[in-house]
């Protein structure tokens, strides 16, 4: 016990681990949030009927999902953005967004294909417009067929965000790593970093399981 307290309590090293998780989750629910919005316009480029929209769509959504994302970062921060004056949590964030919505695109797509497209073509026939056969029919059930993908996304999305201390951010895996260096005590210290980073995706699966239809 004197061994936890010396690494995790300590001198405020319990501070230092919670500003480091707050980085990590700043970054990761804005990226989360924009993400999705964006990722849901994409997939609207991707399966609507204008062309030069259509291949954009697919052409960003092959580049981003195939391109390391501590690459992307790095190419962002030190590249596009260097001159820019951005700080590195909004370049962050942009390039979390940017990466969370690539792959939100293309599992609002592969929901929106599952669906069987005669039951919006009964909606239609029973006098509803397109918007409410979309509304009522098509939507609740993208929701359902994406959400075990999506909550998988927020999972890895979380965990990506463990490279952003190659841009000077200071979140949880740089804190851990920190004092893992002052404490020499590395097995014990990243362990315990294991452990919050679960914490984090056993609370999204919590939330995810509250909001499951009980019927």
């Amino acid at each position: 016990m004197e061994l936890i307290y010396n690494i995790f309590i300590k001198d405020g090293a319990w501070l230092t681990i919670l500003n480091g998780l707050w980085a990590t989750v700043q970054i990761s629910a804005l990226s989360l949030l924009l993400g999705t919005i964006l990722g849901a316009l994409i997939c609207f480029f991707r399966v609507g009927k204008i062309k030069p929209l259509k291949i954009f769509a697919q052409v960003y959504i092959a580049i981003v999902r195939g391109a390391p994302v501590l690459m992307l970062l790095m190419l962002l921060f030190y590249g596009v953005f260097a001159r820019s004056g951005f700080s590195p949590i909004a370049v962050a964030v942009i390039t979390f967004s940017l990466h969370t919505a690539a792959h939100v695109a293309e599992l609002l797509r592969s929901a929106l294909m599952a669906i069987d497209k005669g039951q919006v073509e009964a909606a239609r026939t029973l006098g509803f417009s397109k918007f409410q056969a979309f509304k009522l029919v098509t939507l609740p059930q993208i929701f359902k067929i994406a959400k075990p993908v999506y909550q998988s996304t927020i999972i890895n999305l979380i965990q990506w965000t463990s490279v952003v201390g190659y841009v000077t951010i200071t979140d949880l895996t740089r804190v851990i790593n920190n004092i893992a260096a002052r404490t020499m005590q590395p097995m014990i210290t990243i362990i315990g970093g294991m452990i919050i980073y679960l914490a984090l995706s056993y609370i999204v699966q919590g939330i995810f399981h509250l909001t499951e239809d009980k019927k």
